[in-house]
């Protein structure tokens, strides 16, 4: 009995010893660094970059911090900022080719231009003010035209389409902003090594700017005013998403050049190797990733060469592959459902090993030509505008299936029936009048009842120069549609001159609509492991998220001015100006007396013989007697100013009465 006691005992004292083991670690700043790189099917190579810091709350851990940005920091205590996602995009993601049922495009495929969302913990009162303050002071700390939505007409409050606490959030998005080198070096400093080593070091802009699609983004979860989950303190995510074609290297080509995926290398992406790890981070690792329609291409490959391959995909047995790889991977993490079903692998690489002296360059070399295609959502989105004419037009929405059965299986209702549920977020300008009574919904070219589509919506019409339109609409749509279209017409409104863009004649951009799959989930399912809870990258890519889709930029010509007309009306102003004030300064700066004196000077100086002769030529051609130069009269000169200065008076003060 007594060893008894003393077994629990020990056991107690182990489990209490571990518990403030784990509180000691979650009361320390950490930060990770992490890199993935994903082959892509039409020969393009995926980089995605992740960096995540971590702050205890301030109440245990103090304001002062090491790793975490004090910017950051400071912003969220100013404006009390609960969550806030900010984005950066050049380009658009192709769904098609790139995938659109995966963690990275659900999570870090936006929008071209700047996308801002933030949650505040404030009275609803003070919910604007608190934005616009933000907006300042993140168009300052990134470089950027952010605080263009600060305007009521930029900035709109959805409901459901982002987060359930929806009463305290804003919504804005700017599809023309440009993004440059500017934005990008802020967002780096914001990292404890930012790029001078561990993975950052690899942002080489003219790589990365010449890609075909990058975003940078940042999202901020902050718990700080919140007495219930006060202990997580702030999480700050910072990703950079890159598509990038590769130079291919010079072997393993094959005869069927045309298919053969280009072999790659860190330094032929990016034009530099990994020197090592950032000092700072916790965990500093590299990804390959494998599609799971790759792998099933890999695996039907070897089945019919090598039974053997399968195993080696698992065993890191690279020579008898369809590819290699310059590296041998720490382990290999598989997705949970293996082989029985289409999964994804992830070769891990540490970069522990690594320094100045014996730098990081993964190469990874295709042996023989492999296709295969990427995982897409259940419907493609496209939208478009009808109608032609600078006076009214529609938005059309076109939904796609992609014949894929496994969305099928979404939801059943009591009745048995399969449907499947698509929310749909749609801003636009208030100069763009929409009439929402004017929704139709065609499913597979059948006209259908709202009431039999539609189960909810939020409508938020536009206001002239006060508020955009807002429209949140929830379908519920058979799973066996093929095709589906929703038509919305609008009037196009007219703007005051000096509400005109410098490029008014490019047109103006509607931002991009965000089609939501809420029923249906994307994440990898990865085996039990330890060790992937410590990777912040690896825990985000087994969370749950809805599947996301952003459609284009819609560009709409409105109505514009003649703006020739105002300069002309300018030019014709200042030449009556100009000859205005210049007949006035004439005539006032006008010295008379000495004009006089000249002339008798001139009249009693003698003239030559030469002069004289001229005088009576001059005089007998003309058939007259030669006259005497008349007196200089001082008193017909004043009465020629006189009528001059009153003349100038008179057309000015007309001037002033008509057009003044």
């Amino acid at each position: 009995m007594v060893r008894l006691r003393s077994i629990l005992l020990f056991l107690l004292l182990f489990k209490s010893f571990g518990s403030i083991i784990a509180e000691e670690e979650d009361q320390i700043e950490q930060f990770s660094e992490a890199l993935l790189l994903r082959p892509l099917p039409d020969r393009k190579v995926l980089a995605h970059f992740h960096f995540e810091s971590k702050v205890p709350p301030t109440r245990t851990h103090g304001s002062h911090h090491h790793l975490f940005p004090k910017s950051i920091y400071q912003l969220v205590h100013k404006f009390r900022v609960r969550e806030m996602e900010l984005s950066f995009t050049q380009g658009r993601w192709n769904y098609a080719r790139w995938g659109g049922h995966d963690p990275i495009s659900s999570r870090n495929a936006k929008p071209p231009g700047v996308e801002l969302w933030a949650t505040f913990d404030v009275p609803q009162h003070q919910v604007d003010a608190s934005w616009r303050n933000l907006t300042h002071a993140l168009s300052g700390l990134f470089c950027a035209s952010i605080n263009f939505l600060e305007s009521s007409t930029a900035y709109s409050s959805p409901q459901w389409s982002f987060k359930s606490f929806a009463t305290n959030i804003r919504y804005g998005t700017l599809p023309r902003e440009a993004v440059c080198t500017e934005n990008l070096t802020p967002w780096l400093k914001l990292l404890p090594c930012r790029d001078k080593a561990g993975l950052s070091a690899l942002m080489d802009r003219p790589s990365i700017y010449r890609g075909f699609y990058h975003s940078q983004r940042l999202h901020l979860v902050s718990n700080e005013f919140d007495l219930a989950a006060a202990s997580s303190g702030m999480v700050l995510e910072q990703t950079l998403t890159v598509v990038l074609q590769p130079v291919t290297l010079g072997s393993g080509m094959t005869s069927s050049v045309a298919i053969q995926q280009p072999s790659w290398s860190l330094s032929s992406l990016f034009g530099r190797k990994v020197s090592g790890r950032c000092v700072l981070s916790n965990a500093s690792n590299v990804y390959v990733q494998l599609e799971p329609d790759l792998v099933s291409e890999l695996k039907t490959t070897s089945e019919t060469q090598q039974q053997s391959d399968v195993e080696n995909l698992i065993s890191q047995a690279w020579s008898d592959m369809s590819f290699e790889m310059s590296e041998s991977a720490v382990r290999v993490i598989q997705e949970a459902n293996g082989f029985q079903k289409e999964s994804s692998l992830l070769y891990e690489f540490s970069l522990e090993n690594f320094s100045d002296s014996r730098p990081f360059d993964l190469e990874f070399r295709w042996k023989r030509p492999v296709t295969w295609s990427s995982q897409l959502a259940p419907l493609q989105a496209r939208r478009f505008l009808m109608g032609s004419g600078n006076e009214r037009g529609a938005i059309a929405i076109s939904l796609k299936s992609v014949g894929r059965s496994e969305y099928a299986k979404s939801s059943v209702n009591e009745e048995g029936r399969c449907s499947l549920r698509v929310d749909l977020f749609q801003v636009v300008p208030w100069y763009v009048k929409v009439y929402y009574h004017t929704l139709k919904v065609f499913l597979d070219e059948r006209l259908h009842s709202l009431a039999d589509v539609v189960e909810r919506t939020n409508v938020s019409p536009s206001e002239d120069k006060v508020s955009p339109g807002l429209m949140e609409i929830a379908l519920r749509l058979p799973c066996d549609v093929h095709s589906v279209i929703l038509t919305l017409e609008f009037d196009k409104g007219f703007l005051h001159i000096d509400e005109y863009p410098p490029d008014a004649n490019q047109g103006f951009d509607i931002p991009s609509a965000l089609i939501r799959f809420p029923e249906i989930k994307t994440k990898m399912h990865l085996f039990e492991d330890k060790s992937a809870c410590k990777s912040p990258i690896l825990s985000k890519l087994q969370e749950e998220s809805p599947v996301l889709w952003y459609t284009e930029v819609l560009l709409v010509p409105l109505t514009t001015p003649d703006f020739s007309m105002p300069y002309n009306v300018i030019t014709i102003t200042c030449t009556v100006f100009a000859l205005y004030f210049g007949s006035l300064l004439n005539a006032l700066r006008r010295r008379v007396e000495e004009e006089e004196r000249l002339l008798k000077s001139k009249a009693a100086k003698p003239s030559g013989p030469i002069g004289v002769l001229l005088s009576k030529l001059s005089a007998k051609l003309r058939g007259k007697p030669l006259e005497p130069p008349p007196p200089s009269s001082s008193s017909k000169v004043s009465y020629k100013l006189i009528l001059r200065v009153i003349l100038v008076a008179g057309i000015a003060a007309a001037w002033q009465y008509f057009y003044g």
